[in-house]
């Protein structure tokens, strides 16, 4: 979802224009002698700046597609972890196997292994604990390497479907860990554009938002306070973000 900077920034970019077509429609009579100022210099400004708002919003774009891509590559892990446990108690595991496979399978679904001691003394501190939910995408990916680790070097694990073959599993988490990687390298393409389109648009001496604001003290000093071309283009905001 786009943010109000990015709401705002596309403001500023359509204002500017709209700055720069009031400065066109004067003809000749705008002249100005600094080199930004200038109608080429402006309409110069305004290509970098619509350009680089675009591509702030095509990267959000490429992060929704890459967070929907790794929403479903994640779906269904917790029931596959309940089946993974169900076939290994199926087979000649040790218990102590099966134990250990009730862990990862508890951290999977984000269940606590035991119950927080609540005082009876009202007056004294709840014990302080790790959160039980363990539920990060990282975590989960973790926890299924611990799954499968632990899988692969049980000789009695054998299964006939295909999905829960070892091997199969070790696809699925090659997913996992593509598509987690995708979303992290989404995040850092959208905040390096916006890092350039604010730079353009805001931050730089020679940005949009300044140069709007010369723009206006020029025409003012040409038609005057009152005139009606300087009323044409005073009301038109630019804002910093």
């Amino acid at each position: 979802m786009a943010s109000k900077s990015e709401t705002g920034n596309a403001i500023n970019v359509a204002n500017f224009y709209e700055l720069i077509s009031f400065a066109e429609g004067y003809g000749s009579t705008y002249n100005p002698s600094k080199d930004r100022l200038k109608l080429p210099q402006l309409n110069t400004l305004y290509t970098e700046a619509d350009a680089s708002q675009n591509n702030v919003i095509t990267q959000i774009t490429e992060e929704d597609n890459a967070i929907n891509a790794r929403r479903a590559a994640f779906e269904g892990l917790r029931s596959l972890s309940t089946r993974l446990l169900n076939a290994l108690i199926a087979t000649d595991a040790s218990q102590e196997t099966i134990e250990d496979a009730k862990g990862f399978n508890r951290k999977m679904q984000g269940k606590r292994a035991s119950k927080i001691e609540i005082p009876l003394d009202p007056n004294l501190p709840t014990p302080k604990t790790k959160s039980s939910s363990q539920q990060s995408f990282d975590q989960m990916i973790e926890h299924f390497e611990g799954w499968i680790s632990l899988l692969s070097a049980e000789p009695s694990y054998q299964p006939n479907e295909e999905d829960l073959k070892v091997a199969s599993l070790k696809t699925r988490l090659e997913n996992l860990i593509v598509t987690d990687k995708a979303v992290a390298n989404a995040k850092t393409r959208i905040s390096n554009a916006r890092i350039a389109r604010n730079k353009i648009i805001s931050l730089d001496d020679f940005g949009v938002v300044n140069t709007a604001g010369d723009v206006k003290k020029y025409v003012k000093s040409v038609y005057g306070a009152t005139s009606p071309e300087f009323g044409q283009v005073k009301g038109i905001k630019f804002v910093k973000f």
